[in-house]
């Protein structure tokens, strides 16, 4: 089954699209929230099964809106999968944020690059919406309280020395 996209979704797919060539040239750099509340977060992933931001509390979650179609996003997957791989154990998650796409499309897509993060799909891009998502890849990291703590609009090595300090520093103690 094809999805057509209304008018709206259409012409945000395509400034996206652009907005995401030109994030490739400078790439992303976590910065410091300022931007209110957290938005809710509820769907589903490749099975089904629904994910809430509510059953994340207590961990410090990565929450990566990102498409197939994305090269940045494509270039920074690696690292948020070493990031996972570093912080085995500890009270942290990476939820990736698909936009827009079909299950089979992004299931194929993961056969061919060796990540395993918890990947979500926002079919309709109203997640993205919520959270004022405009470029891709755009990437919020949460506190164990839920507080959205940094932002990042493009991409961006994550398993950096300076990254995974300023997340490690998110941790809850013990």
């Amino acid at each position: 089954m094809r999805r057509v996209l209304t008018q709206s979704q259409a012409l945000l797919a395509a400034v996206l699209l652009a907005a995401a060539g030109a994030a490739t040239a400078g790439g992303g750099e976590m910065k410091s929230w300022k931007g209110g509340a957290t938005p809710p977060l509820a769907l589903r992933d490749s099975s089904g099964k629904e994910h809430r931001l509510a059953d994340y509390r207590g961990k410090v979650v990565v929450i990566n809106f990102w498409a197939t179609w994305c090269e940045p996003c494509r270039e920074e997957m690696p690292s948020m999968q070493r990031l996972q791989g570093k912080l085995a154990g500890k009270p942290f998650a990476i939820l990736a944020v698909d936009f827009g796409e079909s299950v089979p499309r992004v299931n194929d897509f993961l056969k061919k690059v060796p990540v395993r993060l918890t990947v979500l799909f926002d079919r309709d891009i109203s997640a993205a919406n919520a959270w004022r998502v405009k470029v891709l890849p755009t990437t919020f990291v949460l506190d164990p309280e839920q507080r959205i703590r940094y932002s990042v609009v493009g991409d961006l090595q994550w398993d950096s020395p300076a990254v995974e300090s300023a997340i490690r520093k998110l941790l809850p103690p013990g």
